[in-house]
């Protein structure tokens, strides 16, 4: 397995955790579609301070993604349609991991996806010939044209075998997978099972919620895709209460995100039963967001005598 290597912590509480076997500096990750490749932040976020970064989704063949507008804000965080638009898993490869591999402490993991189980099993082949990379998230809100376009997501038979695949083709890299839960279910807890039991390293959740939104000057859609998925602020509630229910439902590493603007709410979501969390749409407000936050959450350990950040994981109290 390759594992990320981090120096020794310095003074003060030990903020390193593990999530399926990949040591990190920090339990806060800079999430998946609001942190581009990476090296676009390079000069605005020590990438090498905080836990890791989440690449854009990578597909198999570049995407463009959905026509405008496609991003509106919401009264508490945001809406969007990108069209998971990226330059493809063997640009990415080429022209971005290079210059990744080259940020000293950097963690790279890989967010994938697919509209049928060998696209995403052809991602993940890609990126085990390339160095650099340390996990993989797989996405598994994408509706799976081979089969409806039901979502994977939703349907957990199409969740246990992609998972499975995908885990499969990971392992052969030494790499654990992730994987992206959709939050538009009804039994997330069922979710996390069924790829715990497919044999995923960890889960990530929570994705975002479909939602509209409506002019009603024009009484037309306010996303050109008439739906976009709904974050920020206002699913942090809900998103804390779905990893709980996964904590009661699985043992493998949590990754929690959904609204985190500040310390305090990345001790929610790991009180709630998350190792890790990920920060999106609060670096669309400040860039450095995520690094500010996991400063933040040091120092709210030294201020509560937490001397191990790891020892928040499933500390709710009921």
């Amino acid at each position: 397995m390759e594992v990320a290597v981090t120096a020794g912590h310095d003074k003060g509480p030990d903020m390193r955790v593990t999530v399926a076997g990949v040591e990190l500096r920090s339990p806060v990750i800079a999430a998946s579609g609001t942190f581009g490749y990476g090296v676009e932040f390079e000069e605005i976020v020590a990438l090498g301070k905080i836990g890791a970064f989440v690449t854009k989704g990578l597909s198999r063949e570049p995407m463009a993604g959905n026509p405008a507008p496609r991003v509106i804000e919401t009264a508490a965080g945001m809406m969007n349609a990108i069209g998971l638009q990226n330059m493809g898993v063997r640009a990415f490869v080429e022209e971005k991991l290079p210059k990744l591999r080259a940020i000293p402490g950097a963690v790279v993991i890989a967010n994938v996806f697919g509209y049928t189980m060998d696209d995403c099993a052809e991602v993940i082949e890609v990126l085990n010939d390339a160095e650099g990379v340390a996990m993989y998230e797989l996405n598994a809100s994408c509706p799976n044209t081979a089969h409806g376009g039901m979502s994977f997501g939703v349907d957990p038979d199409a969740l246990y075998w992609l998972s499975k695949r995908c885990r499969e083709v990971a392992d052969k890299a030494g790499r654990p997978l992730m994987v992206k839960l959709s939050p538009n279910v009804t039994d997330i807890g069922l979710m996390a099972k069924v790829s715990a039991d497919a044999g995923v390293g960890a889960v990530s959740l929570v994705n975002t919620f479909v939602s509209l939104s409506i002019d009603v000057e024009t009484r037309r859609p306010r996303i050109a895709n008439v739906t976009g998925g709904l974050s920020g602020p206002a699913i942090k509630p809900i998103a804390v209460r779905m990893v709980h229910e996964v904590a009661k439902a699985v043992s493998i590493p949590i990754v929690g995100m959904g609204g985190i603007t500040k310390a305090e709410d990345a001790v929610e979501f790991m009180l709630a039963g998350a190792t890790a969390v990920q920060v999106g749409t609060a670096s669309y407000a400040d860039p450095r967001a995520v690094e500010n936050i996991a400063s933040g959450l040091k120092k709210w350990c030294a201020g509560h005598q937490v001397s191990e950040v790891r020892s928040l994981t499933r500390g709710l109290r009921v």
